[in-house]
């Protein structure tokens, strides 16, 4: 019977060293962009220890678009006309409108992988509200949509690729105040299409341009049109002579309240100058009941003056009776 071999110091050594780790890189810290990794201005040993190469920052903005139940057709176009113009954007079924939407939303952006929520809420079948926000820690804005005026209503001459990146213009008041710093912010992460999403074209053919006119946000969108010649090159001094078409749609933001939180929080602003439609129609109400109550009082006087003022009798009043 053969002899067993005894076992050598190299190859205890090569036994009893410890195996590689072949577990999972730890997930990178999540911020308002999406999932941020290691910079790659970093140094390789800080940043990875055994020597890996770190990717850079890839921007992975998502924007989930959803509305409430119930919500009119015109509203409904609207959010369609917004979701055809974010290549990077997903949607999803209504959600009740109710006090415990924010916690039923929030799951929802968890579950699509979504770092961001634009949801159109409708109430009463009249007014329209706007909720832009970054999840899961905020913040987040409320707005009351007006002058909405949808694609198909405008019929604008206007037209570019779908899914084509668009260039984002502010006015220079965007800039003046802190809640106006931290709209632009948030309109810039949500509206602007990340650098190689897989359903993005590489070049830009429009141009969002956001404006505010006394406290109000307003969209418009733009396309940018350049004289073409005979060979599809644009001609010599042709970028002087561009020009941009209106596309669509057109809206209107008013600022209500902006939150700490997404879907609520504390209150870091809120508009001095915001009146609900609410009290607006209640306006209208008092003042069209005035209009009734003044006719009333018109009908007494009338009365009144009749008897005050009455009329001697005629003599001549039957004389032609008995004939």
């Amino acid at each position: 019977m053969a002899k067993k071999r005894k076992r050598t110091d190299a190859s205890a050594e090569a036994a009893g060293a410890e195996k590689p780790d072949d577990s999972a890189p730890a997930r990178p810290e999540r911020t308002l962009f999406g999932f941020k990794d290691p910079s790659p201005d970093a140094e390789p040993a800080a940043s990875a220890g055994d020597g890996a190469v770190v990717a850079p920052f890839r921007n992975r903005e998502k924007v989930l678009i959803t509305c409430s139940r119930r919500i009119t057709y015109r509203y409904r176009h609207l959010m369609q006309d917004v979701l055809s113009l974010l290549p990077h954007a997903k949607k999803d079924s209504k959600v009740e409108s109710k006090q415990s939407k924010g916690s039923a939303l929030n799951e929802l952006l968890e579950l699509r992988s979504c770092s961001s929520c634009l949801f159109f809420e409708c109430r009463k079948q009249k007014d329209l509200y706007l909720w832009m926000v970054k999840s899961p820690g905020g913040p987040s804005v409320k707005f009351l949509v007006n002058a909405v005026h949808t694609m198909e209503e405008l019929k604008l001459t206007g037209n570019h690729l779908k899914g084509s990146r668009p260039l984002l213009t502010f006015s220079a008041n965007f800039d003046e105040q802190p809640h106006w710093k931290l709209v632009k912010e948030m309109i810039t992460q949500i509206f602007a299409t990340p650098k190689d999403h897989r359903k993005a074209k590489p070049f830009h053919d429009h141009v969002f341009v956001f404006s505010i006119v006394d406290g109000h946000v307003w969209f418009r969108n733009y396309q940018i049109s350049v004289p073409h010649n005979e060979i599809d090159k644009v001609d010599k001094g042709g970028l002087d002579k561009m020009t941009l078409i209106e596309v669509g749609p057109r809206f209107c933001l008013n600022p209500i309240k902006i939150f700490g939180g997404s879907f609520g929080g504390p209150t870091w602003y809120e508009n001095p100058y915001y009146i609900s439609p609410n009290q607006i129609r209640a306006l209208e109400k008092r003042q069209k009941a005035g209009k009734y109550a003044k006719k009333v009082k018109a009908k007494v006087r009338r009365k009144m003056h009749e008897m005050e003022n009455t009329l001697e009798p005629d003599e001549f009043a039957e004389l032609w009776k008995g004939e």
